[in-house]
């Protein structure tokens, strides 16, 4: 008897669809995905205060070139990492929708990636002009020019983004245990604005608060954010960086296989209700 491909296979052949029907979402829906990005702005607000209060001379090594050049990497770094599947997974589960997921061949879960990463391009289309104003501005000294550092922040951003991803989803997947998961996200993403190098550089706390500063280091925050923009205003040697990859690495990878299991335990619950 032939065997039918298997579910990985299928969605592997389905994914380039899925990433231009996603696409082609995202530009049909392109005023409230521009909501989205500007919702996003935060790093801009933290570049306007920071700025002002270095004015009157640096703060933990950090002048006002610096800090200009922290914060607009900042907001390059989550416009390319930035998703919202919690709100979308939230919506699907109370309402039902789920269910016509469940119906296709591919994993409801691959459909999330394709349409949260099918939003890259506009998203760059935002990004690459504050780019442009980035170097612009502060000058190219405040970057790394080292080509492999470069290369180690192109996988920094991918496993960064693999990170807020699952993170995100496994508190979206909650909402099958909980009437709305969407509050869990709040505290995480107050955790994140506090803990990641979102609100102000953690090397602030390096002189004042030493442990803190290490600590945070090994939390999924700092990998959200604070990692691969100083890696891209070169903080971090080659041999740092790989250091800070394979943490980073690990935390992708424990969040991937969190997220299976309480996906698998969670449709389970789902089915065994008729939903």
């Amino acid at each position: 008897m032939s065997r039918g491909p298997s579910s990985l296979a299928l969605t592997l052949r389905a994914f380039p669809t899925m990433l231009r029907v996603g696409f082609a979402d995202a530009v049909a829906y392109r005023a409230e995905m521009i909501v989205w990005m500007l919702s996003t702005t935060m790093p801009l607000v933290n570049l306007a205060l920071w700025h002002t209060a270095a004015a009157g001379g640096a703060i933990a090594g950090f002048g006002q070139p610096q800090l200009t050049a922290y914060f607009l990497a900042s907001f390059i770094v989550r416009q390319l990492t930035g998703c919202w599947v919690v709100w979308e997974m939230n919506f699907e589960v109370r309402s039902g929708r789920l269910s016509q997921r469940l119906l296709r061949p591919v994993s409801p879960m691959a459909g999330y990636m394709a349409e949260n990463l099918a939003a890259l391009p506009m998203r760059l289309l935002l990004s690459l002009p504050m780019a442009l104003v980035l170097v612009f501005v502060v000058g190219g000294g405040q970057f790394s020019h080292d080509p492999v550092v470069w290369l180690q922040v192109a996988l920094a951003l991918v496993l960064a983004w693999l990170i807020v991803f699952f993170s995100m989803a496994i508190l979206g997947t909650l909402a099958f245990f909980l009437e709305s998961s969407s509050s869990l996200w709040f505290v995480w993403q107050g955790l994140f604005f506090a803990l990641s190098g979102y609100l102000f550089p953690l090397g602030f706390l390096e002189a004042h608060a030493p442990r803190l500063f290490h600590t945070l280091h090994w939390l999924p925050f700092y990998y959200q954010s604070g990692f691969p923009l100083e890696l891209m205003l070169g903080r971090h040697d080659r041999v740092a960086a790989l250091h800070y990859l394979g943490i980073e690495a690990c935390w992708a990878l424990g969040l991937g296989l969190l997220l299976a299991v309480v996906w698998r335990a969670g449709v389970k619950r789902w089915n065994a209700y008729g939903a």
